[in-house]
């Protein structure tokens, strides 16, 4: 449950009039364009997109398979896992709450919900809902949570995976992305509003606002149209990995269509889900994570390139990876949604924002000369935590670069793009940006696929 960092190219406001907007039917000729290619490609087995500007609709559909072994096709209709956008539901909710004094930002977690370690008790709700909060992710416990991927837990089970493990950091001093903190913002809501996470979202925002096709995506419950997800292996598909969803929970288990997302996007945005206060402070980063890159608020963060703001969150799970974006200042709705652990939905959705605005597609970025003097800088062996367990990723030196090998594989040559930052021939939406203090890399962050996973230099 991973969040997608959507970059969107500046625009200035006044390029951003209804006059100077592309046609609705060019639009959506570039995103069929966009969509075909992406499946042709192989990068997922299928593709939804809802592509909504104002009240407008310009794409609303889905190509490839929805379904590998039954040979069914994707439709606007197919659900699909969205990951950690399910962040930005239990973020309003949690405001809701706090709008009806039944919550205060800065109370403690430990006020509502008894027997936490000690060690979590000074987090307070507003430092969860931002991950600022220090409490170790157990997404991020290796063998300790992959072991169980298979087993349905309550959310005081996947707590007790990193119950004893030591803080990352001081609660409040800096960021880093936590689902056990999301747990925590389930439970809080579970006892506030008195009944299941899930039954709370269903009354709370799924009934009311229409979205008919939106769920609690447990393994059990029939859900009509229901996309099946997909890993690559060698040059095909196999089913991913079986994941209880009751893991994911408040941090990751709501599926939903392009249209539901569509309709959420609008009623989030335009006042009709929290009030304007608290929509601020959930697209406002503060603190240590508005020192971060990710630029992150309640549930959703906030990217200014230039003029243009774009307030997003994506989703990586097992088999699917999400991207949702809204460009407030031409009320523009994005959402791309894959049933492939590795696509690059947050690419797509770039792509095809660009277009809804009349920006020329992005190109590859340029890759530069690394100065032999430099590469000294970013060598050596960094501790990975990824799934399904840590492994080291080590950067060495080559005759014209840099080379960069995960543990059991073989070595890649990384591309300079310059900034700190590589990328690799074999996924275009590979980044890996190192963090340099005192003229030496201490931390290499991976963006690849919607996944966003940080290791320190050993």
């Amino acid at each position: 449950m991973t969040r997608n960092l959507v970059l969107l190219l500046a625009l200035a406001p006044s390029l951003l009039s209804a006059q100077s907007l592309p046609a609705r039917d060019a639009v959506a000729r570039t995103t069929d364009s966009l969509a075909k290619a992406f499946v042709a490609g192989g990068a997922s087995p299928s593709v939804a997109i809802g592509v909504v500007r104002g009240v407008d609709t310009i794409a609303l559909g889905a190509w490839g398979k929805a379904d590998l072994e039954h040979d069914v096709d994707a439709t606007a209709e197919t659900v699909y896992r969205t990951g950690s956008v399910t962040k930005q539901f239990t973020a309003a909710a949690v405001m809701q709450l706090v709008e009806q004094g039944k919550v205060r930002l800065d109370d403690s977690i430990a006020a509502h919900i008894a027997g936490l370690p000690a060690a979590w008790r000074p987090v307070t709700i507003r430092l969860l809902l931002n991950h600022t909060s220090g409490i170790p992710s157990y997404t991020g416990a290796g063998e300790a949570w992959r072991s169980r991927w298979g087993v349905e837990m309550p959310p005081e089970s996947l707590l007790a995976i990193t119950a004893k493990d030591t803080m990352w950091f001081a609660p409040g001093s800096s960021y880093r992305y936590d689902n056990t903190g999301y747990v925590l913002l389930g439970m809080l809501i579970e006892k506030l509003a008195g009944r299941p996470w899930g039954t709370d979202m269903e009354e709370r925002f799924f009934k009311p606002l229409g979205l008919t096709r939106t769920y609690n995506c447990l393994a059990e419950p029939i859900i009509p149209r229901r996309a099946r997800g997909y890993e690559r292996s060698g040059s095909g598909w196999v089913n991913t990995a079986y994941l209880a969803m009751s893991q994911p929970y408040a941090a990751g288990a709501i599926c939903s269509t392009v249209g539901d997302m569509a309709r959420w996007n609008r009623a989030l945005h335009t006042g009709r889900v929290v009030s304007a206060e608290s929509y601020r402070m959930m697209t406002t980063p503060e603190g240590a994570a508005a020192k971060s890159d990710s630029r992150y608020g309640y549930g959703l963060s906030r990217e200014r390139m230039g003029e243009l703001d774009v307030i997003e969150h994506g989703g990586g799970i097992h088999g699917f990876i999400s991207a949702n974006a809204w460009v407030p200042s031409s009320e523009l709705s994005v959402t791309v949604l894959t049933n492939s652990g590795s696509a690059r939905a947050d690419e797509l959705l770039r792509q095809v924002a660009r277009a809804a605005m009349g920006l020329p597609l992005s190109q590859p970025p340029r890759v530069v000369p690394l100065a032999a003097a430099d590469r000294s800088r970013y060598v050596g062996v960094y501790a990975m935590p990824l799934p399904p367990g840590p492994r080291d990723f080590t950067v060495a030196a080559a005759a014209d670069g840099l080379t960069g090998q995960l543990e059991g594989q073989g070595p890649i040559p990384l591309l300079h793009y310059g900034d700190h930052t590589f990328g690799a021939s074999f996924d275009p939406s590979v980044r890996l940006i190192f963090t340099v203090e005192g003229g030496r890399a201490t931390r290499m962050t991976l963006h690849q696929g919607g996944r966003r996973i940080e290791g320190p230099r050993k």
